[in-house]
């Protein structure tokens, strides 16, 4: 078992968030990778604290890693996309964190995302032909910009992991690791991005 817990030694993930982030779609997730051997980061484009919500709650403050205009897509095997409404609404404004996002897909490395995380992805260009889970509120979002939304509490589709909210946490994270586990072979054969 041991083996097992830490099939993600020598990986670093990205978690990506601007401020006002779901608390457990952060902590969770970092818990769970770092379990099973990983290193987090985490990326924001403020700081040097962020702040979690527990829904609409202001909750705990965490530092930033490194700033977002600083950190360099190559350095990370795979990225996380936390919910929350106030950050994402943020994030798919910022154009740094697009580019961020797209260098992840076109290494076809893994993007774990939950929650309201989605709406990056849209403003990025990214969910055309890709078939993923959210917030119910983003699905009109997603089939817009040419995705195919379902319903499900985990969605795995090629290098991306998506989820709807915290309850779905356990399945999120269970797919997450997995994604990673078998990252060298999705890297292997990169995915030009869809315009």
């Amino acid at each position: 078992m041991a083996q097992q817990d830490k099939q993600l030694d020598g990986l670093t993930v990205a978690i990506l968030v601007s401020d006002l982030f779901e608390q457990a779609e952060l902590v969770e997730p970092k818990r769970a990778l770092e379990a099973a051997g990983a290193r987090t980061v985490i990326v924001s484009n403020k700081g040097p604290m962020v702040h979690g919500m527990r829904h609409d709650q202001r909750a705990d403050a965490f530092q930033v890693d490194i700033d977002l205009k600083r950190a360099r897509p190559e350095d990370y095997d795979g990225l996380v996309l936390p919910g929350g409404t106030f950050n994402a609404d943020a994030l798919r404004m910022v154009e740094p964190a697009q580019r961020f996002v797209q260098a992840f897909q076109a290494a076809a490395k893994p993007i774990g995302v939950i929650c309201h995380g989605p709406w990056l992805l849209v403003s990025a260009g990214l969910v055309p032909g890709r078939t993923l889970t959210s917030w119910p509120s983003l699905q009109d979002d997603i089939r817009n910009a040419g995705g195919t939304w379902v319903d499900r509490e985990v969605v795995v589709d090629t290098n991306w992991v998506s989820s709807r909210k915290p309850d779905d946490l356990p399945a999120f994270n269970r797919e997450l690791v997995a994604a990673l586990a078998r990252a060298p072979e999705l890297t292997a054969n990169p995915m030009p991005i869809t315009e």
